[in-house]
């Protein structure tokens, strides 16, 4: 029997207007809006709607924008279509979302959470001195071999393993730059610094996952109605008592989304919904396993199409 899984993006998905055409239609959707205002003192809905594009690309305010725009699509899609998934996901941020659907994080603590995450993470390395890179085309173990070249005593390691032939480093800004250089020298012309703001997914984080941890100590996690496929196992979790750890981790671990989509399709995962503004998931997933059947929804035409 095929099984369906629920994706949920990560930061770069974000865009001015997102989950507004929800907010509009249905009022489930608009609740959660409303929630997230509340549970942040401020009005990240009106920055969800209407942007402007600079404050929404700002770390502390995409994470809990896009988890609440994601949110808001899941709960739509639970209302009026009941369908329900076998297996959730999420790229790095996306693990919050999916684990909000899973029933483990309340959504009011989650929301908090990732606005805390977004701030450690942007406050773990002064603006310019951490960056990311596009890697294309490149085998893993022969980008493990640039990057020790190119580190000279600096951080720059694999930070997200996306699909084949796209992986993304980060690390110190002159030993990102450095592997860019050595890359090209080596005939892998595509090969490119990201405009991010901060090396996620590096051990320069380190520091920003140790303030994470305090700020997940107060947090309630129940059981979850679904296994949540880890960016840094690539294995799916079911025990609530691993939450938390599991989140710590993986601010300063590589995202292992290419081995995640893989052992979804080996349990017998068919399909997969991306839910949140968006669709780089389900590009990920078509290059990862192009049989896969991928939807997506983050608007009303997207409901309508799967209700």
């Amino acid at each position: 029997m095929s099984k369906r899984a629920f994706i949920f993006p990560g930061q770069g998905s974000q865009y001015a207007g997102m989950g507004k055409d929800l907010a509009d239609t249905f009022p489930v959707a608009r609740q959660v809006f409303e929630e997230a205002d509340d549970a942040l003192g401020s009005s990240l809905s009106r920055l969800c709607f209407e942007g402007p594009e600079e404050q929404l690309k700002l770390t502390a305010n995409t994470q809990p924008a896009i988890l609440t725009t994601s949110v808001a699509a899941f709960r739509v899609l639970q209302a009026e279509t009941g369908l329900t998934a076998d297996f959730l996901a999420g790229h790095s941020l996306g693990e919050y979302s999916a684990l909000v659907a899973a029933g483990a994080l309340g959504f009011a603590d989650a929301v908090r959470t990732v606005r805390a995450r977004g701030t450690f993470m942007q406050e773990a390395v002064p603006v310019g001195e951490g960056a990311m890179a596009a890697m294309l085309g490149i085998e893993p173990a022969v980008l493990a071999e640039i990057c020790a070249e190119a580190a000279q005593g600096e951080v720059v390691s694999p930070a997200n393993f996306n699909s084949p032939g796209q992986i993304v480093i980060a690390g110190n800004t002159g030993a990102v730059n450095r592997a860019i250089e050595i890359a090209k020298a080596k005939g892998f012309r595509k090969a490119m610094l990201l405009p991010v703001s901060a090396p996620f997914h590096s051990s320069l984080m380190v520091p920003a996952g140790e303030r994470l941890a305090e700020v997940l100590a107060a947090v309630a996690v129940g059981d979850l109605v679904a296994p949540v496929v880890t960016n840094v196992e690539a294995t799916p979790n079911s025990d609530k008592g691993r939450v938390k750890e599991l989140l710590v981790r993986q601010v300063s671990a590589p995202v292992l989304w290419d081995a995640s989509v893989r052992e979804m399709v080996s349990l017998g995962v068919t399909r997969f919904v991306e839910i949140g503004p968006g669709k780089v998931l389900s590009g990920l997933v078509k290059r990862i396993e192009k049989e896969a059947g991928t939807a997506n929804v983050e608007d009303t035409a997207g409901i309508r199409g799967l209700a």
